[in-house]
């Protein structure tokens, strides 16, 4: 398999100052150039568009701002990872974060929509939601509506041999509640996922 090994991953910073800096991952020393350089573009406009969100958001001053990322996947021709920032403004109740996350079929080389990873014309969105809608009853989640329905595009990382269906703050609990996080086993879905891809290659046993 060409590229199954782990891509080589280098921190990079952006600093504005004391108490704001945003720490991104970069992808290195690919033999494919072209998709190193894809994937690194992918990161660095993704991490800008969570800066630009969370100065854009407020009238006041950023206090500060501190931007993290983690690998979830690399392995098996399939990279995910997440980006965060956390931003506190000026006399804010509390700090903002967001997360966002990009996943790369390596074999494929492009980057990876939610759509992307199940059958064509799978009703992904229903089985995702309904599975989600179990772990919130099991977990006594408190959402602001039930049921919960996942959008087509829903926020995603493939852990392993898991597919990890988030969401934002706020966007279905109380900010208490911090990032509603739902593993749901590869195995849980195998019949809708598209086996060539990365879920299909995270289900394989060998």
């Amino acid at each position: 398999m060409v590229n199954a090994f782990p891509v080589t991953i280098r921190t990079e910073q952006i600093s504005g100052g004391p108490n704001k800096i945003v720490y991104y991952p970069r992808v290195v020393r690919m033999q494919n150039s072209s998709l190193e350089r894809m994937i690194n573009m992918a990161i660095v406009r993704q991490t800008q568009q969570l800066i630009r969100e969370q100065v854009g958001n407020m009238p006041s001053t950023v206090v500060e701002m501190l931007g993290l990322y983690e690998i979830k996947n690399n392995q098996r021709n399939v990279l995910s990872l997440s980006l965060s920032n956390y931003t506190y403004h000026y006399q804010a109740a509390h700090g903002m974060t967001y997360i966002k996350s990009l996943t790369f079929d390596l074999k494929k080389g492009k980057q990876c929509t939610l759509k992307d990873l199940f059958k064509p014309g799978s009703d992904y969105v229903a089985r995702l939601s309904s599975l989600i809608n179990e772990q919130i009853k099991q977990r006594d989640i408190q959402t602001f509506d039930s049921p919960v329905t996942i959008q087509p595009d829903q926020d995603f990382y493939i852990a392993d041999k898991a597919l990890v269906i988030y969401f934002q703050l706020y966007e279905i609990t109380p900010y208490a509640f911090g990032f509603p996080m739902f593993p749901i086993s590869v195995y849980a879905i195998q019949d809708i996922i598209d086996e060539g891809g990365p879920l299909g290659r995270m289900a394989q046993n060998n």
